[in-house]
């Protein structure tokens, strides 16, 4: 968020600071499976990710708006999208945590958001105007819709991952077969999270419609977010009317999410990276 000398958001010994610091916790939370095997240790590990969280939107809250920047606007490139992305899963591991203890996916949490500050870092994005007043919201639905996919898959993985266990003897039953989550709750949970994030995506697209003045088939923002769309209506339609669970609906969701990840942060990731120009 603050290490790209071409576009600093906050005075390079503040802003690397913060950035180590948010680093430097992540890295603790993600070494917790490895070497701190002791109750007090792990307690301290589930502390630093979430120091670590709050330091991250920090970043992300610097980075976006372009704190100690004089002109006006925001960078929405594909590393502050994808950074708020597992930012918001990492809220929501936070306050299921509080409720049901999930301490298998610590690590592999910690680990995302230390790429994510990381990833943002490196490529914090150009600080663009913000010329239509509906921009803000249209963007926020589309992280909201980003975070709630997200949780979505997060859970899915759980979920495949009781269902291993089941079908390996090592917890028969069913029971707290989602490491602190039973497994029927957890698929509901997960499919909570997929209706919530599809509602959110709806109006996502219905609003990036609305005020798009010229409609092209080329935008390949728009192409995979509406395959991402389909694919998501396909889950929860196959669902409702079919009874779809297990693997054969965890498989649509990572097909859907995998397209709604390409339709914003892959295209600009290839156009602000690879092609090193800035979306237009």
């Amino acid at each position: 968020m603050i290490l790209s000398s071409a576009s600093p958001t906050l005075a390079p010994g503040g802003g690397l600071l913060l950035v180590a610091v948010a680093l430097g916790l992540y890295a603790l939370a993600a070494l917790q499976g490895l070497v701190m095997r002791q109750p007090p240790l792990r307690r301290f590990a589930a502390a630093a990710l979430v120091g670590a969280w709050v330091l991250h939107g920090v970043l992300l809250v610097i980075d976006i708006f372009g704190v100690g920047v004089p002109e006006p606007g925001a960078r929405l490139g594909f590393a502050p999208v994808l950074s708020m992305t597992v930012w918001l899963v990492i809220a929501v591991y936070t306050v299921e945590s509080r409720l049901v203890p999930l301490p298998a996916v610590r690590q592999g949490l910690a680990v995302a958001g230390l790429l994510a500050v990381l990833v943002c870092a490196v490529f914090p994005g150009e600080l663009r105007p913000i010329t239509n007043p509906l921009a803000p919201v249209h963007f926020a639905l589309g992280v909201g819709a980003y975070g709630l996919f997200g949780a979505a898959v997060l859970h899915a993985w759980m979920l495949d991952a009781a269902e291993r266990r089941l079908r390996g003897g090592a917890q028969a039953g069913g029971a707290q077969a989602g490491r602190g989550m039973p497994l029927l709750q957890l698929e509901r949970v997960t499919f909570r999270f997929v209706e919530a994030g599809f509602v959110v995506l709806t109006a996502t697209l219905v609003l990036g419609l609305a005020t798009t003045v010229h409609w092209r088939w080329s935008d390949h923002k728009a192409v995979f977010s509406l395959l991402a769309w389909g694919v998501f209506a396909g889950l929860l339609a196959g669902r409702r009317l079919r009874g779809w669970r297990g693997r054969r609906a965890t498989r649509w969701l990572y097909v859907g999410a995998v397209l709604l990840l390409l339709a914003y942060v892959g295209s600009r990731f290839v156009l602000e990276v690879l092609l090193g120009r800035p979306p237009t």
